[in-house]
């Protein structure tokens, strides 16, 4: 084969492979994949949450400018080789890293959500890349006459096309509050002229509420449950840390948590006792949320959160759909993801049952 049709395809493959880890990273919606990004790849790594909204379009940016870059003539073995196996080593350093220090689990983000990949899968997947391009670099001829303002433009262009593709948002811990609907369907109407006894009868709740947590801390300490404790989640259901609750984190769209909804239906028509629901939504197809609570078959209490703030409630370690027994606040149980810690309902439904004293045996 010439040299020339050996560099062509070899300049397609390693084209193709830089376009597809951008636009994976966009999957399935440039935003979201942006956020989620951000929060499971680059807040581990230090990054604040005012600078890495900036990195991450620009990161991807230059994924799209070095794949188109490689198909142009232009300062091809003096810039473009050399910048795409510089950024693939650093990739590489990073993932050695972070293989070392935390095993090889999990997806790496280099394909985002679109294809997961583990830290050794990639490692290898950027190490035979780097070949190809070493090889590339042999192959071609010295430069020719280029033009540094086309390339330039094309990384320029790159970069500012993901700022556009996905504007960066204000980060916000709750985005509708009127999206709370209580499971009775009973409505609060507020009447103007309590504004003058509102004061008192607000202080008049606090004492009492007071003296109720003074006596349910007592009691608790002879009763076989949990002590009362935050669960950081008040401020979204106001009784979640009373008694046992099952806080969701869903996204609407997600069949995998509109089955977990539907399962979650089926134990409380079975079991009069079982935990109120209460859920968390991702922002994301929010117009998808009437649809899911019909395929739930019940719809529950439930507020809606920016992807960044639901990722850090959740944890960046998790994945969606999530499940979190809480019963006075303190964490049981929390189910996550499709794989092995996926949501289990038959063994929950066992937990729920245990005394406190039984959980740990």
């Amino acid at each position: 084969m010439k040299k020339e049709n050996l560099s062509w395809i070899l300049r397609l493959i390693i084209s193709a492979l830089f376009i597809l880890s951008a636009v994976a990273k966009l999957y399935p919606s440039p935003y979201f994949a942006i956020s989620t990004f951000e929060v499971k790849q680059l807040y581990p790594l230090g990054f604040s949450e005012s600078i890495a909204p900036y990195f991450s379009r620009i990161l991807i940016g230059i994924e799209f400018a070095l794949g188109l870059a490689i198909l142009l003539k232009d300062y091809l073995k003096r810039i473009t080789i050399p910048a795409t196996i510089l950024l693939l080593a650093v990739f590489t350093i990073h993932l050695t890293y972070t293989t070392f220090m935390s095993g090889n689990a999990g997806n790496c983000g280099c394909f985002g959500e679109l294809i997961p990949m583990t830290p050794v899968e990639a490692i290898i997947k950027n190490i035979i890349a780097i070949g190809l391009l070493i090889w590339l670099f042999r192959l071609l001829p010295a430069d020719g006459k280029s033009n540094f303002w086309l390339l330039l433009s094309v990384a320029l262009g790159c970069v500012l096309a993901l700022f556009m593709l996905a504007p960066m948002k204000a980060s916000t811990t709750t985005i509708d509050n009127s999206s709370f609907v209580d499971e009775q369907n009973i409505g609060t109407v507020i009447d103007t002229t309590l504004s003058t006894v509102l004061p008192t009868i607000e202080k008049a709740i606090d004492s009492v509420n007071k003296e109720k947590e003074e006596i349910k801390e007592k009691v608790a300490v002879k009763a076989d449950e949990p002590n009362p404790k935050k669960s950081g989640f008040a401020n979204f259901f106001p009784n979640i840390d009373q008694g046992k609750k099952i806080l969701c984190f869903f996204a609407a769209g997600c069949e995998h948590c509109q089955e977990t909804a539907k399962k979650l239906t089926e134990m409380k028509q079975k079991d009069k006792l079982f935990p109120d629901v209460s859920i968390i939504f991702m922002d994301e197809e929010v117009d998808k949320i009437p649809n899911f609570f019909t395929l739930a078959g019940k719809k529950y209490p439930y507020q809606i959160v920016d992807v960044i703030g639901f990722w850090n409630l959740i944890g960046t370690t998790r994945d969606t759909p999530g499940v979190k027994y809480l019963w006075n606040g303190n964490e049981i149980k929390f189910y996550d993801g499709i794989n092995e810690n996926e949501f289990n309902a038959t063994e929950l439904q066992s937990i729920i049952k245990k005394k406190y004293s039984e959980l740990n045996k």
